[in-house]
């Protein structure tokens, strides 16, 4: 049986069994036995009209003969390695009926033998393999032109094992989402794997795995962020069909530091003026990105499709709402909140904020469902390359919370409450999706480990869940009125609920804290070389841990905490300027946007 359709843990021995690992090319595998010497089938001989005559037992000498070949190198072989069993007294055998399915185009001698004439083809009937007489041992009737092999059937009668579907190399069903999948033949051997194995833990495998052959530039060879003359050059023009999704990393990032410049608790003059700065740096990035990805769609039909259906790049439509969600919260810290109470501008821009809302919800929900819906219909993702980043469809409709909590304060209380009961549902609804995730994630370190070097830079996604969550509660609870009165009993809950939304606060700090350390322990332990737009996730989730940290401070009034965030903050605002260093580098070198180097092709 062939090992390839065996379940896993379960051995059906190798007396019977198709071996993969034994080469055709080995000359003691077809080394004659002398326990058998005359099981060898005699080439079809045709009659008067080329019909055959039968099968028939026939001895090596009789097959040279009548062929005219040279003893010993050409003389026929068995194929399989059966004959160490213990033959019975042979039989005669009776031929068969054949059909005309079973005609097959034999050798034709070369000229002077007297059977053919030369350049013609001879068309002849094969007939069947006679029945095995044997039941206890493997049929060994061959020849070298056309050959009848009758295989030892396998321990299941339908030949599929315990499924009846296609099955991996383990035995288990395959699910290919209704591809269609290609027929294996289990009677031919797979290419022997010469060559030694590869440690590949510090190996960029996204770089090197996927050589487009160009001009037989090799990746193992380019040194990071330099140039290197051996690469095929392409004009950006070309090198734009590779401008993916994943580039609105850096507007979400840059957003994000505007409003953790905005929240900080000792301020200086100028400092709103620097996130202000940041704010419209972010505009100007956001609508540049968006002009360069309309003009990839728009010069390279398909292309649009293609990349919301990747099972990769498609996962970046995330980030391109949260730049948006980013944008409105920093139109709240620096336009609306910058109005007087009796600017004339400052109600119609009120209204506009929730209209903004209540739209980026909306769309961001639908993402959630349809994307997801999408990828369990249409793709095929292994559990043992989990990445964080297969949240990032969830993460607009959890930044809906992070909306709320920052404009409801600003709002009228009649459209106060609907927007603090809706972010509080889709705080929810992500939250609980990252934590159903977070089970995956955890049980892929286990089990393989670590990431790719260039790759975990990543796993700071993993903080940004209780992070935005911390930042939400809070914010939507002190967005309250302070008479709020749930149960209409007399009894004030806006007080109360401040208080819960703290200790939970608190409850979840810590985990942030935690998968913050252990992603931290792992950049550390191999640093990434190679640039990636994943290293912006070294920025974005972590705004959202430092904001967390400075309104728990705010909230417990301690002076400390607040000051641990004022240091945090400055770390976050240079590791942005570090990405952005490395994010042009790796433009200006083709580290990335360049064939096979991007988002756009499949890396797990």
């Amino acid at each position: 049986m062939d090992t390839r359709f065996q379940p896993e843990g379960l051995s059906f021995g190798s007396k019977d069994s198709y071996n993969p690992n034994v080469s055709n090319g080995d000359p003691s595998h077809y080394s004659p036995q002398p326990q058998q010497p005359l099981r060898y089938s005699q080439p079809q001989q045709a009659g008067q009209y080329g019909v055959p005559t039968g099968p028939r037992l026939a001895s090596p000498q009789q097959q040279q003969a009548q062929y005219s070949l040279p003893s010993g190198r050409y003389s026929p072989q068995p194929v399989n390695d059966y004959n160490r069993m213990p033959i019975p007294q042979q039989q005669e055998q009776q031929p068969r009926q054949f059909s005309p399915q079973q005609e097959t185009r034999q050798y034709i001698p070369p000229q002077g033998t007297g059977q053919y004439p030369p350049q013609q083809e001879a068309r002849q009937f094969s007939p069947p393999p006679a029945q095995n007489q044997y039941p206890g041992a493997p049929s060994h009737e061959t020849s070298r032109s056309t050959t009848w092999v009758q295989t030892p059937s396998g321990p299941y009668p339908s030949g599929d094992g315990y499924f009846p579907g296609p099955v991996d190399a383990n035995g288990y069903p395959v699910d290919n989402k209704g591809r269609p999948q290609e027929p294996q033949n289990p009677f031919r051997d797979p290419p022997m794997q010469t060559l030694p194995p590869i440690d590949t833990s510090a190996i960029d495998l996204e770089k090197h795995k996927h050589d487009d052959h160009h001009s037989g530039w090799d990746k193992h060879t380019k040194l990071p962020g330099r140039k290197d003359p051996n690469q095929p050059y392409l004009t950006y023009g070309q090198r734009i069909k590779h401008f993916t999704w994943a580039n609105y990393t850096l507007t979400m990032a840059t957003g994000g530091i505007s409003t953790l410049i905005a929240i900080q608790p000792h301020s200086f003059p100028g400092l709103i003026t620097i996130g202000a700065i940041f704010f419209i740096l972010n505009l100007v990035m956001f609508t540049a990105t968006t002009l360069t990805l309309i003009l990839r769609f728009t010069k390279y039909a398909g292309s649009f499709k293609a990349s919301i259906t990747h099972e990769r790049e498609g996962l970046f439509l995330g980030p391109f709402l949260l730049s948006i969600a980013t944008i409105i919260t920093g139109t709240q810290k620096y336009i609306i909140e910058a109005y007087d109470d009796e600017h004339p501008n400052r109600t119609w821009a009120i209204t506009m904020m929730a209209v903004a809302f209540w739209s980026y919800t909306f769309i961001a929900f639908c993402l959630a469902s349809f994307q997801y819906s999408f990828l369990f219909c249409f793709h095929t993702y292994k559990l043992t390359s989990f990445m964080p980043s297969w949240l990032l469809p969830i993460f607009p409709v959890m930044l809906s919370g992070t909306i709320a909590a920052t404009i409801a304060k600003t709002q009228p209380v009649q459209s106060r409450m609907p927007i603090i009961v809706a972010g509080l549902g889709c705080q929810g609804l992500g939250f609980t999706i990252a934590i159903l995730m977070y089970a995956h994630y955890i049980g892929r370190l286990m089990q393989v480990g670590y990431p790719d070097r260039e790759h975990r830079g990543a796993m700071f996604i993993g903080v940004g869940p209780p992070s935005f969550t911390i930042l939400a509660l809070i914010g939507m609870a002190n967005a309250l009125p302070d008479d709020f009165d749930l149960q209409g009993d007399g009894l004030i809950d806006a007080a109360m609920l401040r208080t819960l939304a703290l200790v939970v606060a608190l409850f979840l700090w810590v985990l942030a804290m935690w998968f913050f350390m252990i992603t931290l322990v792992a950049i550390i332990h191999q640093w990434a070389i190679y640039f990636h737009l994943g290293w912006w996730a070294m920025v974005f989730p972590n705004t959202g841990f430092v904001i967390a940290t400075i309104n728990i401070g705010n909230s417990l009034q301690d002076d400390t905490i607040l000051f641990v965030g004022n240091g945090l903050s400055i770390a976050i605002v240079t590791m942005w300027f570090y990405v952005l260093f490395n994010h042009v580098r790796a433009i200006y070198v083709a580290d990335i946007f360049y064939p096979g180097l991007d988002e756009d092709i499949a890396d797990h």
